[in-house]
């Protein structure tokens, strides 16, 4: 009797599973930061323009972007565990071997390297999602997990700032490298799918599998180019993938130029640009875990999954456009609290994944997240090298905080005219 009373209760693995990959994208956006941290550093050592500093920020997502379709098809075939652990090894090789380049070339061929690597971990977040956890509990999931490439990065900062101060930018690599390498093992070891678990009970995956949880059991699909333009044709991956390009926008503002701009356009030293530079991640932590327990509340008060998703979306991007603003302040604290706003208003944005989730078709989750990923990286190619090119025509960030405002704006149109009703798509194999 007591092991039929204990099997009654539901376990919680679900949770354990979200602190994985809460983990693994602490460690992703981790190694794409430490390039921002160490850019003004590299750049004197090596001789880097600005023009050129924008095409090395913007390698990364070139091979990211054109690998999000492959990664997307290598995760439907191989499943999340395989596909998740041999990215998060081979991208924390290449951020290692970051500390030891000489030449821009090597440093791009390097850039490229992480790009490939990287490409599988959000289609892995997203399929996560979809198995583990029912509708009603996703976006506050989706919340957890994202939070962490913002908060890390926020108490990491000071660390981050520190260590190029007192050992080189070659260092802030190596230490992320080691560390990426360690989790890969650890997550290959502690991953399972729902299925396949042995911690998981009866009554959790009856949970799951009521709110629209768990795997396509069935064969896989047979990838064929013609599926992307029928995903496409679907208004709400369509408009989705418009609105998160805009987005990234602001996010990849932060992870590439935004060092920059405090230790150039506003002459803040190493330790003071540390310490500014945690207040706009902390904000965007708040954001994201915001935007999702407000998403999930939506739903369960109004019934509506299209207004609890993109409500939050479309308030967060408004938000993000307000980082013009600081074209017009002079004082380093004003300066801080628009970009705290602005970057809180991109958390919330990336509800956008758990809107994928919500929208995708169950058989093509990874190609599904793999095309959004793809459309919304495109941010990371051009606008790296648009404001690489506005501060090597102009001198200033003016023109290049313009830019990334009036694109959030454009996004929140995306969501607002095109997504339309956020539901489940269907299309014709």
């Amino acid at each position: 009797m007591a092991d039929l009373a204990a099997g009654s209760r539901s376990t919680h693995v679900r949770f354990g599973i979200l602190a994985l990959i809460s983990v693994a994208t602490m460690l992703n956006y981790l190694d794409r930061a430490v390039m921002g941290v160490a850019a003004p550093e590299m750049t004197r050592e090596l001789a880097i323009s600005p023009a050129v500093m924008g095409l090395i920020f913007s390698a990364f997502s070139w091979t990211y972007a054109a690998s999000q379709i492959p990664g997307g098809i290598l995760l439907d075939k191989l499943g999340t565990r395989i596909t998740y652990g041999l990215s998060l090894a081979l991208w924390s090789l290449f951020t290692l071997l970051h500390g030891a380049v000489s030449s821009v070339t090597a440093l791009v061929a390097l850039r490229l390297g992480l790009g490939v690597a990287e490409a599988p971990c959000y289609p892995c977040n997203s399929r996560v999602l979809s198995m583990w956890f029912p509708q009603q509990e996703r976006a506050r999931a989706n919340g957890v997990y994202a939070v962490g490439q913002y908060a890390g990065l926020a108490f990491f900062s000071p660390l981050l700032f520190w260590i190029v101060a007192s050992f080189g930018w070659r260092a802030l690599f190596v230490v992320a490298g080691v560390l990426g390498i360690v989790f890969a093992a650890i997550w290959y070891a502690a991953y399972r799918d729902p299925q396949h678990s042995r911690r998981v009970n009866q009554v959790e995956l009856d949970h799951i599998a009521a709110g629209g949880g768990l795997a396509h059991t069935g064969p896989p699909v047979a990838f064929s180019w013609g599926l992307l333009g029928k995903l496409m044709a679907k208004r709400q991956i369509l408009g989705a993938s418009i609105g998160q390009f805009c987005g990234n926008s602001t996010l990849v503002f932060f992870l590439t130029w935004f060092p920059t701009y405090l230790a150039t356009e506003r002459g803040m030293d190493w330790i003071k640009s540390g310490t500014f530079a945690i207040l706009p991640y902390i904000a965007a932590s708040v954001g994201v875990l915001l935007g999702g327990t407000i998403s999930d509340l939506l739903i369960k008060w109004t019934g509506s999954p299209s207004k609890g998703r993109k409500i939050p979306i479309v308030f967060g991007l408004l938000l993000a456009s307000t980082i013009i603003l600081a074209n017009y302040v002079e004082s380093d604290t004003a300066v801080i609290a628009i970009m705290s706003i602005a970057f809180f208003g991109q958390g919330m944005v990336n509800l956008g994944w758990t809107l994928i989730s919500d929208v995708a078709p169950k058989v093509l989750i990874g190609v599904t997240g793999g095309l959004f990923n793809l459309c919304a990286n495109l941010a990371g190619i051009i606008t790296p090298i648009v404001i690489g090119l506005i501060l090597a025509q102009t001198g200033s960030f003016y023109g290049a905080l313009a830019f990334i405002g009036v694109l959030a704006l454009i996004g929140a149109a995306a969501y607002v005219f095109i997504v339309g009703d956020v539901k489940r798509v269907e299309i014709d194999l």
